[in-house]
């Protein structure tokens, strides 16, 4: 089982390579969309090098909640309903989603994930 400190060396190598950032630039708190530009064509090199480097199987439902975000028994007007917010912290244990919760809009799911809740997934899915 790697450390944290393995954990985070090796996703902030793999995010360098995926999304030619600054080594500087990637830290706990930054996210992957908004901080360091991350599309949805960089995440399918992301989860595979993921994979290849810690030998495990991300499911893709693992990282991105699409069938929560748009269903419609969780969410209404473009607003992330209380049992939306549930199902996505059953789902993404990992991530804190206390300041999404304050203003849940869809649209802004996507920026929230950062680098720490990366770690934190992937060292979930190694123990």
């Amino acid at each position: 089982m790697p450390t944290s400190e393995e954990i985070f060396d090796s996703i902030k190598d793999i995010l360098i390579e995926a999304l030619a950032c600054d080594d500087d630039e990637v830290t706990n708190d930054a996210t992957l969309v908004g901080d360091l530009g991350a599309e949805s064509i960089d995440f399918l090199d992301i989860v595979f090098n993921l994979e290849q480097k810690f030998s495990i199987e991300i499911e893709r439902s693992e990282l991105f909640p699409e069938d929560i975000l748009t269903n419609e028994a969780f969410v209404t007007d473009g607003t992330v309903t209380e049992a939306g917010l549930a199902a996505l912290g059953e789902r993404m244990p990992f991530m804190d989603l206390s300041t999404f919760s304050g203003n849940p809009r869809v649209q802004d799911f996507g920026n929230l994930m950062t680098v720490g809740d990366l770690c934190q997934f992937i060292a979930g899915k190694t123990s």
